[in-house]
């Protein structure tokens, strides 16, 4: 978070870095399939589109990611964050392949789904935390879906992407907590493959223009 506040506070000390620094890390699937940059999936999860963006963003990861970081070891806690930062921007490019983004709402959601997961898994010992837990767990889906529908700039897509590989990470990283490599061997394996399909998908959409 704060390489992100340092990205935000930046352009408005020196507003000629501004324009610069978005074009440079933006999410774009044209800049990452076609040209290769795939360095995007990461830079665009610290960049934000305003001061009420990285607010909520700081506040939410504040919240939930010092939950998270109980259940879990610190590597575990960041593979699971950028893991899913990245699976939510991949069905983001999905659903709108020209579009541009920034922002971590999706990794942020997959620690939403990353606790869970968790809960899900331990749900038997939990009993009566379980079900608060699966009350507010709803009641936050329920807020946060309203509001992407309500503002039309909230990359929803992202959002449940993040969630999803959020939910699978928090049962698998539950289940095996020692076979962090094996879980970042999957996922890098899976994150390949959508991106050599993507890759062909935009190329062959260069080549009909």
């Amino acid at each position: 978070m704060l390489v992100s506040i340092v990205l935000f506070v930046v352009p408005l000390i020196a507003p000629q870095w501004d324009v610069a620094i978005y074009v440079a890390g933006v999410l774009h699937g044209y800049e990452i399939f076609v040209d290769g940059q795939y360095y995007r999936f990461i830079s665009s999860m610290f960049m934000h589109s305003g001061a009420l963006h990285i607010f909520m963003n700081a506040l939410s990861l504040y919240f939930v990611g010092q939950v998270l970081e109980k259940l879990f070891k610190p590597l575990t806690y960041l593979s699971i964050y950028f893991v899913t930062g990245i699976f939510g921007s991949l069905l983001y490019l999905l659903v709108n392949p020209n579009g541009l983004a920034v922002g971590a709402s999706g990794a942020i959601f997959g620690i939403f789904g990353a606790l869970a997961g968790f809960a899900w898994v331990h749900r038997k010992t939990m009993h009566d935390e379980f079900i608060r837990f699966i009350r507010s767990f709803g009641m936050i889906l329920l807020l946060n879906l309203g509001l992407g529908l309500s503002v039309s700039a909230i990359a929803m897509s992202a959002h449940i992407g993040g969630l999803i590989a959020g939910i699978i990470s928090g049962v698998v990283m539950s289940k095996y907590p020692n076979y962090l490599w094996a879980y970042l061997l999957g996922s890098a394996i899976f994150i390949f493959l959508i991106c050599t399909y993507f890759s062909s998908l935009y190329a062959s959409a260069l080549l009909l223009q």
